[in-house]
């Protein structure tokens, strides 16, 4: 089963990650809300698209069940450099990132960085630009854990509102997110006043210019967590070759609310 993950060290990290597939890589990065995993963030695309690439979803330093070195402090850094040595201790060729909301600005500043690493971008409800943080991605960090609460959030995430009344989601992302480790490292990492967590994982323009990259945007238009307008309306102006995919009744969970259609158009895109 695809969902009992594998582990391997990453620069000095054991790190826990799903592989499933075969042909070219194609690494998927998961976002920044509470009880996240990899698993929790693409279980519904994993048996899609690994029909048609090598699949790797790691988790990154912090969450999930990669291992949370003591005493480390989370930034955008150490995050990135994770990932890069993920990657190259996987001696990928050839690769194509998926990065959903902060993981798409992870993958942007991977590109950045190691455009070597890097062949198409999708970028998913990504941030990757400074905006002015909603109340709704503020209290998306600032998670305090109850069963209420995860309501809350899930009602945040999803356009379908219906999803909330899901007892079974809403506990099942609650347990997650208060298993051992995973809160304690969470509370630490985005710490108030939350605007300076949104502008440290933004590029500036003139590196986002720089970034060439085919790149597919993909966002939904009643997203309220990370807002089109703000970000993936932005990105698509300053990246070269980017090209941007709107759902409509969408909210921040593409993956899930649209599964089917968005891998419809990340296969398109990343086949072309």
């Amino acid at each position: 089963m695809v969902e009992q993950g594998k582990y391997m060290e990453a620069g000095g990290i054991n790190t826990h990650f799903h592989e499933d597939g075969e042909g070219d890589p194609l690494l998927l990065i998961h976002g920044s809300g509470p009880g996240v995993s990899a698993w929790a963030n693409w279980r519904l695309v994993f048996p899609i698209l690994s029909k048609h690439f090598h699949l790797f979803a790691p988790d990154v330093v912090g969450f999930g069940y990669t291992e949370r070195p003591e005493g480390i402090r989370y930034s955008v850094d150490i995050w990135v450099d994770h990932m890069i040595a993920f990657i190259e201790a996987l001696e990928l060729q050839n690769l194509s990132i998926i990065g959903n909301s902060m993981g798409g600005a992870l993958a942007l500043h991977i590109a950045h960085r190691r455009p070597d690493l890097v062949g198409k971008l999708v970028l998913m409800g990504s941030v990757g630009v400074s905006f002015p943080i909603t109340e709704e991605l503020d209290a998306v960090w600032g998670y305090t854990p109850s069963f209420d609460n995860m309501k809350r959030l899930i009602r945040t995430f999803s356009h379908d509102q219906s999803m909330a009344d899901n007892d079974d989601l809403v506990e099942l992302r609650y347990q997650a997110s208060i298993q051992e480790g995973f809160q304690e490292s969470f509370s630490t990492m985005f710490p108030s006043p939350r605007q300076r967590h949104v502008d440290a994982l933004a590029l500036k323009e003139e590196e986002l210019k720089g970034i060439d990259k085919p790149t597919l945007l993909i966002h939904g238009r009643e997203d309220r967590v990370i807002p089109l307008e703000q970000t993936s309306w932005k990105l698509a102006h300053l990246l070269p070759n980017a090209e941007l995919h709107v759902f409509s009744q969408c909210g921040h969970w593409t993956q899930i609310e649209k599964t089917k259609p968005f891998c419809d158009l990340v296969l398109q895109f990343l086949n072309r």
